[in-house]
């Protein structure tokens, strides 16, 4: 979920800006846009504490009002102990995730924005709370993108973006694609539907008798 110079080194028309068209962002950077050195520095350290699952470490790069949001998680998460509780619960499950930076750091001249191409894995083998699913022992890999926001050198705001249908069929917490169960699945959806219709079907009518 960060940077590194292996993996997200930037190409020569990536780290162009507008102002000239030839320069990379760290010679034209305005004082709101993040050097591409510096980002890459943040982005060892971010990756460092991820891998390393130093929660205090994580925390320490983002500022105390951060606003984080993760597609796996239910809730958006405000401040430190709202992303503590994200980082207790998926390390408990998945204790051995490990991210790389594929491509990036990608930034916007002129605002503190930048975005990460990364990939992950991990094997679920504790429960996942919430929403409350047992180790299936299941690994998974998929990539994904990061979408950051700075404030005096630390993240203020963090999308973390990811197909999670994808990962859910990785970890076996949902049926596998064009199989028997996804069919069941299917089956079942369409008669809870019909179900539901002919309730609202019902209460609709029983309005109209009174």
């Amino acid at each position: 979920m960060t940077s590194d110079t292996e993996g997200a080194r930037m190409s020569e028309t990536e780290s162009m800006t507008a102002a000239d068209g030839t320069r990379t962002a760290a010679e034209t950077t305005s004082e709101a846009t993040p050097s591409i050195e510096w980002l890459l520095d943040f982005g060892r350290r971010w990756q460092d504490a991820w891998n390393s699952h130093d929660i205090d470490g994580v925390l320490a790069l983002m500022t105390e009002d951060i606003e984080a949001r993760d597609d796996g998680w239910p809730k958006l998460m405000r401040g430190h102990a709202d992303v503590r509780e994200f980082l207790e619960a998926i390390w408990r499950a998945m204790p051995d995730m490990t991210f790389e930076p594929l491509s990036g750091p990608y930034v916007i001249p002129g605002e503190p924005r930048v975005a990460v191409h990364w990939r992950g894995w991990a094997t679920l083998t504790g429960p996942l709370e919430p929403p409350g699913f047992a180790p299936t022992g299941r690994r998974w890999e998929f990539d994904g993108a990061d979408f950051y926001e700075f404030r005096d050198d630390r993240i203020c705001k963090v999308r973390i973006a990811y197909d999670v249908l994808s990962v859910s069929r990785q970890l076996g917490v949902l049926p596998a694609a064009g199989g028997r169960a996804e069919r069941a699945l299917a089956i079942a959806q369409r008669s809870a539907c019909r179900v539901q219709q002919a309730i609202r079907g019902r209460r609709g009518g029983s309005r109209h008798d009174s």
